[in-house]
């Protein structure tokens, strides 16, 4: 079980580096919001799936019912992230704010 969620814990903290490393480096608002979406979301499934595996290492009905707490927060986050940030987009696009083209000086 130990090593099911450390490998549950280093892939969570690999696509929270990914997306660390995409928000940097993207040119503009709109590409940097892909990868806080997508693989901060991703991120944070696996590390709350691996912290709802540890928690039943000593099972009893209190850490079942704290486990199914945990997939609930999971769900919650599955579904506000994505959503989240595309009202952050939509946000950006009704304030006028134009996408960046090849060619153009980043600032």
């Amino acid at each position: 079980m130990n090593i099911i969620v450390t490998l549950l814990l280093f892939a969570g903290l690999f696509f929270f580096t990914g997306g660390a490393v995409g928000i940097l480096r993207f040119p503009d608002f709109y590409s940097r919001l892909h990868p806080a979406g997508k693989l901060d979301t991703l991120g944070s499934l696996l590390a709350i799936t691996a912290l709802a595996l540890f928690n039943l290492h000593h099972f009893s009905i209190g850490t079942l019912l704290t486990s199914i707490k945990i997939i609930l927060i999971l769900v919650f986050v599955f579904l506000a992230s994505p959503t989240a940030t595309h009202a952050i987009v939509d946000a950006g696009v009704r304030a006028g704010l134009a996408p960046w083209v090849k060619g153009e000086e980043r600032r």
